[in-house]
């Protein structure tokens, strides 16, 4: 008896072509597609210094003053990673939050394996027009994972979601400054991790849906993948040039 032959049409073997495609597509999430869309291509052949990629941030500094509330003690750091955060916050803007953290608002419990200082403090907010950085990036922030490696070693950058915020907009202008920061810093783009990358002790669950428009049901996916590929392009936009330290 002869084997059956199982023998399909052209056209449904074509259906069965796009549908494999596209269950092993490892492009954007949609949410990347989609700003992708509104941004445009990252233009690499537009080479930049240093100093003219920082321009294209529009960086503010706003300091919290020393010897005040979440600068009251001088904490160095010695910068390897970068951290990304977004405010969960709806109703402030940059502004809004450099001015909480100069008058020390932003408090926090301080307690042994937890928080250090009192304080909330991080290095930059970020908006669709403007980035204002708050602490130099050789000084700890209190914004990551207490007395870890996220805490001492990394800087902290938040993105804004207030009403009116163009979110595309923020993005882009946050991939720009963390490329500025990894030439500034010498560091790769596997430097570049969400606040979700630190674990926190004590806390459940321990690791924060942070920034949670840039991952993937809570966890990195291919969302972070494709902002991690948007500063990389920025990064690959730079020539060798001084890079002022901020």
């Amino acid at each position: 008896m002869r084997p059956l032959r199982l023998v399909l049409p052209l056209a449904v073997l074509a259906v069965l072509v796009v549908i494999v495609s596209c269950q092993s597509s490892s492009g954007p999430s949609p949410r990347g597609r989609n700003w992708q869309a509104q941004l445009g291509a990252v233009p690499v052949d537009r080479k930049v210094t240093p100093v003219a990629l920082l321009s294209e941030v529009t960086l503010r500094q706003d300091m919290i003053r020393p010897g005040t509330v979440g600068r009251r003690y001088k904490r160095p750091m010695n910068v390897r990673y970068i951290t990304i955060h977004s405010t969960q916050n709806y109703t402030g803007n940059a502004y809004n939050h450099a001015l909480a953290l100069k008058r020390g608002a932003l408090r926090a419990h301080k307690r042994p394996g937890g928080n250090r200082i009192g304080f909330l403090t991080w290095h930059f907010t970020v908006q669709d027009d403007v980035a204002i950085q708050h602490l130099p990036t050789n000084e700890q922030g209190e914004h990551a994972d207490f007395d870890g490696p996220g805490n001492n070693y990394s800087i902290g950058i938040e993105m804004c979601e207030h009403r009116g915020n163009n979110l595309a907009e923020t993005i882009d202008r946050t991939a720009k400054l963390t490329a500025y920061l990894m030439y500034e810093h010498g560091l790769s783009i596997d430097r570049v991790v969400p606040h979700y990358h630190w674990p926190r002790r004590g806390v459940n669950p321990p690791n924060k849906d942070c920034p949670h428009f840039l991952l993937d049901n809570g966890k990195p996916g291919p969302t972070w993948k494709w902002f991690k590929s948007r500063v990389q392009a920025h990064y690959d936009r730079i020539v060798a040039g001084p890079a002022p330290r901020i």
